[in-house]
């Protein structure tokens, strides 16, 4: 039996344990957001996260529209630090040199990183060149300027405010990963910072097709993206049947999810690209929406998955099927898929349940995995109820047992604290994103024991 094997089995105890039992500490609103009106939110980076937890102190990265400053770069990031005297605004972007938020990272005992893409045009520039760069600061004195990185690149970089970058921190390691795609290819450079503070250009990955939100890993330098395809609808009949009924241009579809990985990122190149699901055949919707790196090595991936686009495109194409929402589970071993279940989905008719529409995992200390959902709980009555709920993960085909997190504002979209920004599994679980208030940027701090 394989290592990671083990630690699923021992990990698959039933969810109704006393070590799950979610106690909300701190709800609050870290700050307010503008709509810039560029095609990017606050969330818009949501294949990385945007919050770390170093020790008792929590780092936020947020975005701040400039009045009547032109899209698309027309945002600057901000660096907010909580400590037990609440939130600080500690630093912010001089110019409004940003398209999209900024995703964030830290070492254990060490600085805080930010990956920013500012523009090196005139303000108004749309699709023009962007300068990547990495930001540390000093956690202990996040005040100071922070020290600028420029990775480094293989030869033919092409990158514009539409940066689809992934970041991820091994945080006990002191190390790095950054992708960034090149605007006129689909291909995604990868540049790796390793302990000594170098760094190194590692090539591209390029999948069948363009796909982007990457979920970007790195842990004892083993590498992991996951990345869903982004591309103009490729069947004819579906894209013009959508544009006559709803008047749309705008036809970019979310349909074939892929894989890779590397064993060792400083010494051997990723694996060509494996595509791991997919709803091409009817038209459906993934949504990609966590990864995780186990200590033996297994990657663990969280999606939705939705096996029509829409009621409209159901309607048409596929009458009488059931729209439904899959939240998928899957552990990968090697490149190959190993296991999948299905741990909530939207319940038949006049059956309790719980229909997801977002998730994210949450790595307790010891390794054991649990899942944040953001849905719909319908009870034996018929009556729905939406917040967010949390349970452990066990073996494949366990029933899952959805706790309820009592939040006075669930958050419909969120980031946590994850191990692949660089935060330590915890306890306590941190929440950032946004509730039914949307220009609310909130957080959550929820004990887990």
């Amino acid at each position: 039996m394989g290592v990671h094997v083990l630690l699923c089995l021992l990990a698959g105890l039933p969810a109704v344990d006393s070590e799950i039992q979610p106690r909300v500490d701190v709800e609050e609103i870290v700050t307010s957001y503008t709509p810039a009106d560029n095609g990017a939110g606050p969330l818009w980076c949501y294949g990385s996260t945007t919050i770390v937890r170093r020790g008792d102190e929590v780092f936020v990265s947020a975005i701040e529209t400039g009045n009547n400053v032109p899209p698309l770069c027309n945002t600057r990031w901000q660096l907010w630090h909580r400590t037990e005297a609440g939130w600080r605004l500690e630093q912010s972007e001089k110019e409004y040199r940003q398209r999209e938020p900024c995703p964030i990272g830290v070492f254990r005992d060490g600085p805080v990183f930010l990956s920013v893409n500012p523009s090196t045009q005139p303000p108004g520039t749309q699709y023009g060149p962007c300068r990547p760069l990495v930001l540390e600061f000093d956690s202990k004195n996040p005040t100071v300027a922070p020290r600028v990185h420029e990775p480094a690149w293989a030869e033919g970089t092409h990158f514009t405010d539409h940066s689809y970058r992934g970041f991820a921190a091994d945080g006990p390691k002191g190390e790095l990963l950054l992708l960034n795609i090149n605007a006129q290819t689909g291909a995604q450079f990868v540049s790796f910072r390793d302990r000594d503070g170098r760094w190194h250009a590692r090539g591209t990955i390029a999948c069948p097709i363009r796909s982007c939100y990457p979920q970007v890993a790195l842990r004892d330098r083993a590498a992991h993206v996951m990345a869903i395809g982004d591309i103009v609808e490729p069947n004819e009949a579906w894209r013009k049947y959508k544009s006559e009924k709803t008047g749309s241009k705008w036809d970019y579809v979310f349909r074939r999810l892929f894989y890779t990985y590397t064993p060792d990122i400083a010494g051997k190149p990723f694996i060509a690209p494996v595509e791991i699901e997919t709803v091409e055949q009817t038209c459906g919707h993934i949504t990609n929406l966590d990864l995780h790196i186990d200590e033996a090595g297994a990657a663990h991936v969280l999606y939705l998955k939705r096996p029509y686009q829409s009621e409209l495109i159901r309607d048409k194409f596929f009458p009488g099927k059931s729209m439904t929402t899959h939240l998928e589970y899957m552990i990968i071993t090697d490149g190959k898929i190993e296991s999948k279940s299905t741990l909530a989905e939207t319940p038949a008719k006049d059956r309790p349940g719980l229909m997801p529409s977002y998730a994210r995992f949450h790595v307790m200390p010891g390794g054991r995995l649990c899942v944040v959902v953001a849905g719909t709980m319908t009870d034996e009555a018929g009556k729905g109820t939406f917040g967010n709920y949390v349970a452990r993960i066990g073996r494949t085909g366990d029933k899952m047992t959805w706790l309820l997190v009592h939040l006075k504002n669930p958050f419909h979209t969120f980031f946590t604290n994850t191990p692949r920004g660089g935060s330590e599994p915890s306890e306590l679980l941190d929440l950032f994103g946004t509730a039914s208030d949307s220009l609310q940027l909130r957080y959550a701090r929820i004990r887990l024991r």
